[in-house]
């Protein structure tokens, strides 16, 4: 989901498996707590993802997040924050359950307004409610903190500080270090964000504004999605901004989030997107959201990022002369692909990430060989030469290796970039281009505003085949060595070098 600008220089059992939590009563480290004292040791939770087993928690089902921060007018202070969070047990007797979150004090929980205990264990915090919760049972948990947007070298936040304020990049497992939440895309949901702000600043977050209320302590922006989102990719921009609109493909609200300063610097490139937007519904389908737009801050990630409705992306994209014109479209086709393809549809697990990474990649790819005239199959061959190198240090596409120590971004590899694109374009060549094109209107429609992952895309694809790919898939997305290309007999995997094996670069 996350792209790296690395091109121009060469998101099984079922994860909501409900189950009786085993921990002990927890609470913030940062606060006094309500704890008894024969309670046992903590110990975080997590819902066994193989990338990141901490994250996402055992014993409930989030329906919905109530966000709201208040900036203090300084981006390295932390933001006084309440979140709510509505949700429904999937456990026959829940006395007490994770949420994900660290990196920020907490004052208080509550769940359905009374006082509840709480510790911290890892990056878990545990709550203890006043009594015990039966299957099926809503409730509403209220938490009182801050949210800190200064990263230190143990804990990376989710927000990016730019040069006139915030924004988020919360993937991949940084969200529960802005607010507290089920952190993991297979558990989506709705989302209302309130930011107030000093006069002078403006807040945008994911979905459409609701609401605009002045107050002396400054503004208060609502925003609200029409769509569930999972926590990775949720948005809120702070800072000295203009909100420019315009209409895409059938009056679809599109609205560009720029700093004020740069707006007209930046015009011709944000007028490109309904286009974009168009060229997309003509190859996959209806874009599946109320608005989109993109978020271009002032600062340095090294990445642009596929936040639900309001992309992020770095101003350098747009004004570094070094990268090509074609190039800058490309990626901006990339970010847009996602809505579809790892916004609308989520990765069940972050093994199935390549389910994301290797479409947006394909439209990016394709875009670039239809409207730039870089052939496809040029690019594709080229990753093939690549391929078991990048096997060989990233994994193969469907079982990346789990990221560097300290280093999470990591799994965000070439194996699951180019290394994917290429297992679809083998797809391709396998069941011809008409089948194809079904298999991807087909996947985003099927799992619209949900979540899926590669088995249910080796069955979809077999059903619109004809017949069973599996032994294809097996060996395109789990295989150490790349398998022959469909139709290329010719073509050669380089071998893998000692140094490029180890690691990705």
């Amino acid at each position: 989901m996350l792209r790296t600008r690395t091109t121009l220089r060469t998101r099984t059992p079922d994860l909501k498996t409900s189950r009786r939590l085993r921990t002990a009563f927890l609470a913030s480290a940062a606060s006094v707590c309500l704890i008894a004292a024969s309670a046992p040791t903590p110990a975080p939770l997590g819902i066994g993802d193989r990338l990141f087993p901490h994250l996402g928690n055992p014993g409930y089902d989030v329906t919905a997040y109530d966000l709201a921060f208040t900036y203090p007018g300084s981006n390295s202070k932390p933001l006084p924050a309440v979140t709510t969070i509505d949700a429904r047990t999937t456990a026959g007797w829940l006395e007490q359950f994770n949420l994900d979150y660290s990196h920020g004090t907490v004052r208080s929980v509550e769940v359905d307004g009374v006082p509840a205990e709480f510790r911290s264990a890892a990056e878990d915090l545990v709550v203890t409610p006043a009594k015990p919760l039966r299957f099926g049972d809503r409730m509403r948990i209220t938490v009182r903190h801050d949210s800190n947007p200064v990263s230190t070298k143990d804990q990376q936040s989710g927000w990016v500080r730019t040069e006139d304020g915030l924004a988020m990049a919360n993937q991949a497992d940084a969200g529960h270090r802005v607010f507290p939440s089920n952190d993991h895309p297979s558990d989506k949901a709705m989302f209302t964000v309130r930011v107030t702000a000093p006069d002078g600043y403006t807040a945008v977050a994911n979905g459409l504004p609701v609401a605009k209320t002045r107050r002396a302590a400054g503004t208060t922006w609502t925003y609200r999605t029409e769509h569930p989102m999972a926590t990775e990719l949720a948005q809120v921009s702070i800072g000295r901004s203009s909100v420019l609109h315009r209409s895409g493909p059938g009056g679809l609200p599109v609205r560009d989030v720029v700093p004020t300063k740069d707006r007209e610097r930046l015009e011709p490139w944000l007028k490109k997107t309904p286009d974009q937007i168009a060229w997309m519904q003509k190859h996959v389908g209806d874009y599946p959201f109320e608005t989109y737009g993109l978020l271009i801050a002032e600062a340095r990630t090294g990445f642009e990022l596929e936040t639900q409705t309001l992309s992020l992306f770095e101003k350098d994209l747009f004004t570094r002369p070094e990268y090509p014109k074609w190039y800058v479209e490309s990626i901006m086709v990339h970010e847009l692909a996602h809505q579809w393809f790892g916004d609308s549809v989520s990765p069940r697990t972050w093994s199935d990430l390549w389910l994301s990474e290797g479409h947006a990649t394909w439209y990016e790819a394709l875009y670039a060989e239809e409207k730039a005239g870089r052939p496809m199959e040029a690019r594709m061959k080229a990753a093939y030469r690549a391929s078991d190198t990048w096997r060989g240090a990233g994994g193969p596409p469907a079982a990346p290796k789990e990221a560097e120590p300290g280093e999470k971004l990591s799994i965000f590899r070439p194996t699951v970039y180019d290394g994917s694109a290429l297992v679809l374009y083998a797809l391709r060549e396998e069941i011809g281009r008409s089948a194809f094109e079904r298999l991807q209107r087909a996947w985003v429609s099927a799992h619209h505003d949900g979540v899926a992952d590669t088995a249910d895309f080796v069955r979809l694809a077999s059903g619109i085949a004809g017949r069973d790919l599996s032994g294809f898939f097996k060996a395109w997305l789990y295989g150490e060595k790349t398998p022959p290309m469909p139709g290329h007999a010719d073509w050669r995997s380089a071998q893998p070098t000692g140094k490029s094996a180890k690691r990705a670069r």
